[in-house]
């Protein structure tokens, strides 16, 4: 059977992007291994940030690291039996925070994010998916001065590059979120951002809309992927699938089928974990919330509070160590101290990332036919839609709003 344009991977990313798709009038057929938003989209903070731009990747970030990883409670674990397999991929890192590297993908997030709010609108404006949308912007809140004093240089790029932001002082973080410990004397607001409240819902309403506007939904595991005269063959043991274009949104598990059509591209998986608190505390909070001291977010959700956290570096294989993310639970209670801290699950998720902190968007270096749509690292939520209007541009053979050439499959020199 042949498709007009196939989709591999129905994350946030895949849903989107075959949406925006079938709205331009193309026959689409979406492809994943498991179900829709089973792997990062699942568990994420739910957080679409208008004009996020700062890379992960900025200077100091090597000492802020060895810092980090001295914590009791850090963000941040590199496996120690993983360390020689990433070491690679951090060095690209490290050399992505000179100065030079850090405005220019700053530029290049700000490219992209700015259309974030606006692109999520466009998608689901007459559906029923926007149920799912808060418009109650996204918070990060600070005890100390010193560690908002930390936020300097971030603050600066933002300015920079025009992303709209408000400091706020005690008397205004309690305001906007009366259940918060008073011990926050800083706070950092971006008003014009969305929250989603179910994360996995939104996914799968996405899915569930594109399959009744007549595209089609498959659990279809892709192992293998070639160009055969200009149509894609796509192989899995479930047997053969033939497509005139393939999308490849495959999150962290797009590098070995990139590699397959001779793009090898430097992608890791940032390992990130959550817990889910009980419904009952659903109202305590009204946006997601970012604890600056300790790198965790509290994000309100229909079925509770959601913790996020954690930066772990162990590959795609290795068993979920949840006692890091289990150990935050008293720390988020003294933030918000009317927090129930029962357990209701516990999830483990891996976000694609690359070393510049920018997604692949475009074709393969060595087909037309084949185009990426991956390593969106902590922005897969904002940046799903904008990137879904690209790939259709590319793909209606429009000049996309954006230009493709700093998200290019090859833009990194070295192996």
């Amino acid at each position: 059977m042949t498709s007009n344009i196939t989709i591999i991977g129905a994350g946030v990313i895949g849903a989107a992007t075959a949406l925006t798709l079938q709205q331009r009038g193309h026959e689409v057929l979406l492809l994943d291994r498991e179900r829709p938003s089973a792997g990062a989209s699942f568990g994420n903070a739910g957080a679409i940030v208008n004009g996020s731009c700062v890379p992960t990747a900025t200077q100091g970030i090597f000492f802020d690291a060895i810092k980090m990883l001295s914590q009791s409670n850090s963000p941040l674990c590199i496996r120690p039996s993983y360390f020689p397999k990433v070491l690679p991929w951090l060095m690209r890192f490290m050399w992505q925070s000179r100065t030079s590297s850090v405005n220019k993908n700053a530029q290049n997030l700000h490219a992209l994010s700015q259309h974030a709010v606006q692109s999520w609108r466009k998608l689901t404006q007459d559906t029923t998916l926007s149920q799912f949308f808060n418009a109650k912007g996204w918070l990060k809140v600070y005890q100390s001065d010193q560690m908002f004093d930390g936020t300097l240089r971030s603050r600066q790029i933002l300015d920079q590059m025009g992303t709209k932001y408000q400091c706020l002082n005690a008397s205004e973080i309690h305001d906007l979120e009366p259940h918060l410990a008073r011990t926050f004397k800083h706070g950092f607001f971006q008003d014009d951002s969305l929250n989603v409240n179910d994360p996995q819902l939104l996914v799968q309403g996405m899915v569930d809309l594109l399959v009744r506007r007549g595209g089609r939904y498959q659990q279809f595991n892709v192992d293998a992927i070639q160009d055969i005269n200009g149509v894609i063959q796509l192989k899995g043991k479930r047997g053969e699938l033939l497509s005139q274009k393939v999308v490849i949104a495959t999150g962290a598990w797009s590098r070995g089928l990139a590699k397959q059509l001779g793009d090898d591209i430097p992608l890791e998986s940032e390992r990130g974990y959550h817990l889910m608190l009980p419904e009952s505390t659903h109202s305590l909070i009204s946006r997601p919330i970012v604890n600056g001291e300790n790198d965790f977010v509290l994000s309100p959700m229909n079925k509770g509070i959601r913790l996020i956290s954690q930066v772990e570096f162990a590959g795609l294989h290795a068993r979920p160590d949840y006692s890091r993310i289990r150990k935050l639970l008293p720390v988020a209670k003294n933030m918000l101290p009317k927090l129930e801290i029962h357990e209701e699950s516990v999830w483990l998720g891996h976000r694609p990332s690359l070393p510049d902190s920018l997604p692949v968007l475009g074709y393969s270096s060595k087909s037309q036919n084949v185009v990426y749509a991956f390593g969106h690292q902590h922005l897969g939520m904002t940046l799903a839609a904008i990137s879904g209007d690209i790939i259709a541009d590319l793909l209606g053979n429009k000049t996309p709003k954006v230009s493709l050439f700093p998200y290019r499959a090859n833009r990194f020199g070295w192996h």
